[in-house]
């Protein structure tokens, strides 16, 4: 079952070490978990809100440039409004085969925080009125909880509207 507010010692991903070099402070949540099972199952897994868990998105623009996106687990990333926010023609998802050899994090356990490069990020705007969001801590069965600012400061993102609205 899930555990909560491990110690922080234990374990650390690329991600943690990160944030505790920059000294920003996070909280850890784990979750059993042996392979990729989707951000909506796992906060509802550790009882989390879904509008404060965020999911972290790879995509590759016309250029062949990556680009990363965090959003909302429950909302869907608008390709045109995301491709503009990094000044790109278009951006398409980055196939799960490549999310690996491209960002040193395996599918589920993706975090904007600590990947082999720094590449172009943007966090969705909503995240701005959020105190606090969950992302991944950087490896199945890890959230990190943290303040939307210092996600940004950790990954060298910035905000941008990139949501999908029918």
């Amino acid at each position: 079952m899930a555990k909560q507010r491990e110690d922080k010692t234990r374990n650390k991903t690329n991600a943690m070490r990160i944030l505790d070099t920059k000294k920003i402070p996070y909280t850890i949540y784990t979750y059993e978990c042996d392979e990729f099972i989707d951000a909506i199952q796992i906060a509802d897994m550790l009882s989390l809100p879904h509008e404060k868990v965020y999911k972290t998105l790879i995509t590759q623009g016309t250029s062949k440039n990556y680009y990363v996106f965090v959003i909302p687990i429950a909302e869907e990333l608008d390709m045109k409004k995301a491709a503009r926010s990094v000044g790109e023609k278009s951006v398409a998802m980055l196939h799960v085969k490549d999310i690996n050899a491209v960002t040193g994090y395996i599918r589920g356990g993706c975090t904007a925080i600590g990947m082999k490069k720094q590449y172009v990020t943007r966090i969705d705007q909503s995240a701005q009125k959020l105190d606090r969001i969950i992302v991944s801590g950087g490896k199945l069965g890890m959230q990190l909880e943290l303040t939307p600012q210092d996600l940004a400061s950790a990954s060298g993102a910035s905000f941008a509207d990139i949501l999908f609205t029918a």
